[in-house]
């Protein structure tokens, strides 16, 4: 049943006073558009406790004192990964005894709730300095001009299938509302591929363990074409991350022999990088059309990936000057781009 509202202070005292000229309930009702039960509750409290404001009510004390309140949020604040039965044993010290759920209650009061620890890169000092320097001084780039790139495992049973269903009860071993899995995800495909603001560029599958000579021939066949098709204006500047394989001296003499401006990247920084966006768009469209062989993975990567519309790309380099400012505003931690 809805909970009713309450009635304001004037309302209620209003009823009183029209009680005391002598109308009736019904009349009062009628005047003020409330139900006669409603005005007759409020006469009636008005007659055993002479006021008309709210009485306290009854209910159980709370297990955990306002000092004690204080104590276990100042504790987890400090130290995010204490555990409820520490904050249980923390509190019996003091004193006070309570289970873990009364800690969880607790908690949740306070705006606090447990939730799994989000797995990040490692960031080391130096690394925390090198992605704010790269966020303030890259602030104001022209990013419609940069092709990002990226390489990505895709798994035949990987987990980027949709994880909920609507089902009735005991019916969840039913096909359909299962999700099949095998042993180290039944296969993988490797794949590299880039973009730009004008949309997708080449996607290639990695049909061998990369190397720098393979990475190099990569770059030949398909990076010029790809900046060909997606129409980039002179001077565009080429991305990828710090794997050995792009950092190597014969790679960097590559790019430099082919006159390619290479944007300088920081240290685990796949948060920045906004092709890490267009993976996962990619690998939930291939979960959607379940392959069920390599070869059907193979081709529906590539079908799903011409897919991907123009304006996807556009939005994510559109909002990149945010994943900076994020960056600035988190002192170099990541982000949750």
């Amino acid at each position: 049943m809805a909970k009713t509202k309450e009635l304001s202070k004037d309302t209620r005292n209003k009823i009183v006073d029209l009680h005391q000229v002598g109308k009736t309930e019904s009349a009062i009702g009628k005047q003020l558009g409330l139900k006669k039960s409603t005005v007759g509750a409020i006469i009636r409290k008005w007659k055993t406790y002479k006021t008309t404001d709210n009485l306290p009510r009854s209910g159980a004390p709370r297990k955990i004192s306002p000092r004690g309140v204080k104590m276990i949020t100042r504790t987890v604040s400090k130290n995010p990964r204490t555990t409820r039965g520490d904050l249980v044993n923390d509190l019996q010290r003091a004193g006070t005894k309570v289970t873990k759920p009364t800690i969880s209650y607790t908690l949740r009061r306070q705006r606090l709730k447990s939730c799994s620890a989000r797995r990040v890169p490692l960031l080391k000092p130096v690394h925390v300095q090198a992605r704010l320097k790269f966020a303030r001084e890259h602030l104001n780039d022209d990013w419609e001009n940069v092709i990002w790139s990226d390489e990505t495992k895709i798994e035949l049973f990987g987990k980027n299938s949709t994880r909920r269903v609507w089902r009735t009860k005991n019916a969840e071993l039913h096909p359909k509302n299962t999700i099949s899995t095998v042993k180290h995800g039944g296969g993988n495909i490797m794949l590299w591929g880039c973009f730009s603001a004008k949309g997708p560029g080449r996607l290639i599958r990695v049909k061998e363990i990369m190397n720098g000579a393979m990475y190099r021939e990569i770059l030949s066949e398909n990076l010029l074409p790809s900046a060909r098709a997606l129409k980039m204006k002179r001077g565009w500047v080429f991305q990828h991350d710090n794997d050995p394989k792009h950092t190597a001296r014969a790679t960097k003499e590559w790019l430099r022999k082919k006159h390619f401006k290479v944007l300088e990247w920081p240290s685990q920084s796949p948060d920045l990088n906004p092709i890490e966006n267009l993976w996962r768009e990619l690998k939930v469209r291939v979960a959607q059309r379940q392959p069920q062989n390599i070869t059907a993975l193979e081709e529906i990567c590539m079908e799903e990936w011409a897919k991907i519309p123009a304006t996807v790309c556009e939005n994510l380099v559109k909002t990149y000057r945010k994943r900076l400012t994020s960056v600035i505003a988190n002192k170099g931690y990541i982000t949750k781009y």
